[in-house]
Order: C-alpha cells, then sequence, then structure tokens
C-alpha cells in the first residue's frame, strides 16, 4: 500500500493515518531529508526485528536511529550534553546528521550499541516531524537499502520502486517525493569527544560548526 503525502503543509488526515498504524506495530516507509527510510514506533521490539529482517541483518548487528522531532525530544534520550556538543546539534538540528551519542535510560536496551550508544536524528522533513509528532514519541529508523545487495541510486530515492521492492512487507510506503541520494553525515559525540566517522549531506552551518570544533 502507498499513499502520497505532500511536503509543503502535509495533509493531517494522512498523517493521523500513518501514526495510527505506526501506533498499532505498524511498519512505515518514510521519506527523510536524506534516504528514505523503514520506520516503526520505538515501543515494538517485534516490529523492529521485522526491520532487521528487511533489511538483511541480524538484530544484534542493527544499526538503527533514533528518529526524533526536535532536539528536546532528543535531550529526553541521552545523557546531558557538555556546552559544545549542544552548540554543536543545535547548529546543525533539523538536518541531513546522525550523532551518536551516550544513551539515558529511556532508551530500551534493545536500540542501543555494545558501549549503549545510539544514533539520533532530527531530519528537515515536514512529513516525517508531522508524522513524529502525532506518534508522540520517536521512531527507530534505518534506510531503505538492504546491506547485502548493490543498487542504483533510483532505488533509494524513489518510493514507487521502493513500494514495487517491500510494499507486499510493510504496512505502508509514504511517497513524499523523489528523495536524496546522500544518506546522512554522521558524528560520533559519545564519551565527550567529537568526530566525522561518516561524510554525507549536510548543511553550510553544519560544516562551518564542525570545522570550528
Amino acid at each position: 500500500m502507498i499513499t502520497k503525502i505532500y511536503t509543503d503543509n502535509p495533509n493531517p488526515r494522512e498523517v493521523r493515518r500513518v501514526a495510527d498504524l505506526l501506533q498499532q506495530g505498524g511498519i512505515v516507509v518514510l521519506p527523510t531529508d536524506t534516504l528514505y527510510a523503514f520506520a516503526c514506533s520505538m515501543e515494538f521490539k517485534r516490529s523492529v526485528e521485522t526491520i532487521a529482517q528487511l533489511k538483511g541483518f541480524s538484530l544484534k548487528k542493527a544499526k538503527y536511529s533514533m528518529l526524533c522531532g526536535s532536539l528536546s525530544m532528543v535531550s529526553e534520550y541521552v545523557r546531558p550534553m557538555d556546552k559544545d556538543t549542544y552548540a554543536l546539534l543545535r547548529s546543525c538540528l533539523p538536518g541531513p546528521y546522525t550523532f551518536i551519542m551516550d544513551a539515558n535510560n529511556n532508551v530500551p536496551r534493545n536500540y542501543l550499541n555494545p558501549n549503549k550508544t545510539i544514533g539520533v536524528r532530527v531530519p528537515a522533513n515536514p512529513i516525517l516531524q508531522a508524522v513524529i509528532e502525532a506518534v508522540g514519541c520517536p521512531l527507530i529508523g534505518t534506510s531503505v537499502r538492504r546491506v547485502d545487495e548493490a543498487v542504483e541510486k533510483e532505488y533509494l530515492t524513489d518510493p514507487e520502486l521502493i513500494h514495487e521492492t517491500f510494499g507486499h512487507r510493510v504496512d505502508l510506503v509514504v511517497d513524499g517525493g523523489i528523495g536524496e541520494d546522500e544518506p546522512s553525515t554522521v558524528v560520533d559525540c559519545a564519551g565527550g569527544d567529537i568526530e566525522v566517522v561518516r561524510r554525507g549531506r549536510s548543511t553550510e552551518a553544519g560544516e562551518a560548526m564542525l570545522m570550528n570544533l
């Protein structure tokens, strides 16, 4: 099943429909400000396990991001940040960045890396932000690309092609238009150190802030 939601002024009825599916344990493909992503509510471990199967990896080796609607929501799930880290996140978010952060006890163990960290994102996509707000808690997400296959960029960006491939295995694909063809820039902020571990999409303000660290 696929549904169209426009980035400009997302239809509240359609947003509510997506949120209801997620709150019932559904898996939805959603647009972000980078690649399209499999997403589910963080409250449903079984849904996260299904996403791991869709990606082609075991749950223990899964690398998820916690998709939040705001920096305020992020702060509810990570340990207190120092001034430099907070300033960095404030400059970059919302935006195409994933920050690896020290998680607090609000994050279920299933989603933590072995060193008790988690990737957090606040994508600058109005559809995704509206859905997160309607759900009322972060989503767990990961890009639609499987880890065991080489694919063309068109596959990663075109919701119709995503639906052809995964529509029978997810509850809904949200068509938010052609997506970006680059992943997020990943910045490791765990333990008080800041290090760019993957270059992807970025913003002028974010890059300026990273260069000054």
